[in-house]
């Protein structure tokens, strides 16, 4: 069956959703919480930035380098260990979207730790881009969605919007609104299919 994956990160984790159509109609494949550090990593590299604060300024630069890599390291390994389980099952994949921050000016880590709310912004772009970074690797056609965007998708984006919500329902919890958001970017890649 072709399907397609789509991601909903956050710091350290993303909800990760796999659907496919029959019949014209999504059906749900997959659906796990991709783990996006080492669990060795995990009390600083959830939120390297954070971590970094009061450092020296070549310390927390050089510890977020490392929370960014590791954050590379951790999805690529979780988004392809996840693609190739699908496709042992026997699915053919089309393509993965991520769910983006929204875009951030080129700041230096000294320059991102010196306004709090940047931090948060910067975390919360890292994992959306290892991500991308995991699906690109795996030769998949990726699809960048900003979040923001996605309750003002075009309806030929993505035509199955308003079922979504029923998607879930026979496999029970948790489906709330990272699966749903998640399976909306996936559908999206069938969406682009379209024209």
């Amino acid at each position: 069956m072709k399907v397609a994956i789509g991601f909903k990160a956050h710091s350290g984790w993303a909800a990760a959703v796999a659907v496919a159509l029959q019949d014209e109609h999504p059906r749900l494949i997959d659906r796990r919480r991709l783990e996006l550090v080492a669990t060795h990593d995990a009390a600083w590299a959830r939120q390297p930035y954070h971590a970094a604060e009061g450092m020296t300024p070549s310390q927390a630069d050089a510890l977020v380098q490392r929370g960014m890599a590791a954050a590379r390291e951790a999805s690529a390994s979780s988004v392809d260990r996840w693609v190739c389980q699908l496709r042992e099952a026997g699915h053919d994949i089309a393509g993965g979207s991520v769910l983006t921050a929204p875009p951030m000016p080129a700041w230096t880590t000294a320059q991102i730790l010196a306004v709090h709310i940047r931090m948060h912004q910067a975390e919360g772009k890292l994992f959306p881009d290892a991500l991308a970074a995991a699906v690109a690797a795996c030769g998949l056609p990726l699809g960048l969605i900003p979040e923001r965007a996605l309750d003002q998708l075009e309806p030929a984006a993505c035509p199955w919007a308003e079922d979504i919500a029923s998607l879930g329902r026979w496999a029970g919890p948790p489906w709330g609104a990272d699966q749903k958001h998640a399976a909306m970017a996936a559908l999206v890649v069938f969406g682009a299919r379209l024209h």
